[in-house]
């Protein structure tokens, strides 16, 4: 029985093979649609595309079915596509791939190992969702003040720094308001979330009550 889930159902492709691989496909493309909108910022047109990428790849690869030439037409194709697609993060090209994965499998007609990689990895992921695997400890923020001319800005929040945060790096320096003033920009880490409004009153008396920014980082690690 196992083999038999496991075997390639294409050796001989019938119009009942090719539509069972397809509601496979589809099924495969909710299931990784629905674990990717779990604990995710998603749009409804990437979620639907996302549902509908296996049942595409596999039309693709249908076609190819052993074309040298016909590959290579394909591999031309999907290179431009991604010349024409804005850069997504790390979860997106991990569902991408994820579902390109699947519809690969379906188009070869490997649908019981198409289905137990589904199974398994959309699972997973949402394990991983839940638990605070490769989360960074402590509260990050990207922290940035303004200072007049005359203060130098070298070391000039180094004790505060130490007091409030467990590591802050100096990003840029650029000046504003027709140089009469400096704007720092930080990357930091902080102890203790709920003293931020302290660390915030600290460094306003420092640089005499002139405007400072603190928000969350926007993490570019995020990227791939």
């Amino acid at each position: 029985m196992p083999n038999l889930l496991f075997r390639n159902i294409l050796q001989s492709l019938t119009i009942g093979n090719v539509l069972l691989c397809m509601a496979v496909s589809l099924i495969s493309g909710l299931y990784i649609a629905a674990v990717y909108m779990f604990h995710n910022t998603y749009s409804k047109n990437f979620v639907a595309a996302l549902a509908l990428l296996p049942a595409m790849v596999q039309a693709v690869i249908l076609l190819v079915n052993g074309n040298l030439g016909t590959g290579v037409a394909v591999m031309g194709a999907f290179s431009l596509i991604r010349f024409r697609s804005v850069p997504g993060n790390a979860k997106e090209i991990g569902a991408i791939f994820f579902a390109m994965a699947v519809g690969l499998a379906t188009g070869m007609g490997y649908l019981g190992y198409a289905i137990l990689f589904t199974i398994i990895i959309g699972g997973f992921m949402l394990f991983l969702a839940v638990i605070p695997f490769g989360e960074q400890k402590g509260s990050q923020k990207d922290l940035r003040i303004t200072i007049p001319e005359n203060l130098d800005y070298s070391g000039i929040f180094d004790d505060l720094f130490s007091e409030y945060t467990t590591g802050a790096k100096l990003l840029r320096v650029r000046t504003t308001n027709m140089g009469s003033m400096y704007e720092l920009e930080y990357h930091l880490t902080l102890k203790n979330e709920m003293r931020e409004k302290e660390f915030l009153d600290a460094i306003r008396c420092r640089n005499g009550n002139l405007t400072i920014v603190c928000g969350r980082t926007v993490c570019s690690h995020d990227e791939l």
